[in-house]
């Protein structure tokens, strides 16, 4: 488990173990007390009284001597999706999106400087990934992330960047502060940002902002594939003009709310 680089002031402790053990069992797909002590420095006893409170409140399961995350927090995620209102407004567009590309598209926002799947549609030619609804990925190494920084300001990016650092995810990812920011007056001047095997070796990924009339970032929207399914014709120019198009039609859209 990755912890965060900045610390938070005035943590209750007894919450963050509690959301440590539920991010452990996410991430490792159920455990049990000894692992979760052993991996967590927290004590068996510590752990146990920890996992009869969440599994009292069903957010979690146990089946023999393993714990899992449980399935309550669909309704938490739920939730969270049906109120962000550009996920109300974009989510048919995706999902149109994947089907017209044959590819994997996202509608991302940022939170605490992380980009955050709020939904994502997988057409017939997409590649499998670990990617989810609800997967954090950085923003210096992502198309969807590069979007939106682009429209932040200086002091905004570099703040995200002093607080996540820019870690080099393949051969590829800029880890340069004063090359993002030189890429992101490019992807203004030509309204999308690429992402060529910068984040996973193999994959392309093209994004377009979902701006507000101001110029607010309410979120991007990105379409991924292999490289093999998408040549630079494709990745450079085809693609950007989908993606553009679909956001167009959702910026009219949010802008007649």
């Amino acid at each position: 488990m990755t912890p965060s680089t900045k610390k938070a002031k005035n943590k209750i402790k007894s919450i963050d173990t509690s959301f440590d053990i539920i991010e452990y069992l996410m991430e490792e797909d159920g455990a049990g007390v000894t692992e979760l002590a052993d991996n967590l420095g927290r004590s068996k006893s510590t752990i146990h009284c920890h996992l009869n409170t969440l599994e009292q409140r069903r957010y979690v399961t146990q089946v023999d001597d393993v714990y899992r995350v449980g399935l309550r927090f669909l309704n938490l995620g739920g939730y969270a999706a049906q109120s962000n209102e550009i996920y109300r407004l974009t989510r048919s567009e995706v999902d149109e999106l994947a089907a017209e590309t044959g590819l994997a598209a996202q509608l991302v926002v940022e939170e605490h400087g992380k980009g955050i799947f709020v939904h994502q549609s997988r057409g017939n030619k997409a590649v499998q990934t670990d990617s989810r609804i609800g997967t954090e990925r950085y923003l210096h190494c992502t198309a969807f992330g590069k979007a939106m920084l682009a429209y932040y300001s200086p002091e905004r990016v570099r703040d995200i960047l002093d607080r996540h650092g820019m870690s080099e995810q393949t051969a590829k990812t800029t880890t340069s502060p004063e090359e993002l920011l030189k890429e992101c007056e490019e992807i203004r001047s030509r309204n999308a940002a690429f992402d060529d095997n910068e984040q996973i070796e193999g994959i392309r990924c093209v994004a377009v902002p979902i701006l507000t009339n101001t110029e607010d970032v309410l979120g991007a929207i990105s379409v991924s594939g292999s490289t093999r399914h998408m040549d630079n014709e494709t990745f450079r120019k085809k693609i950007p003009e989908l993606i553009q198009h679909t956001v167009r039609v959702i910026e009219i859209n949010y802008a007649n709310i």
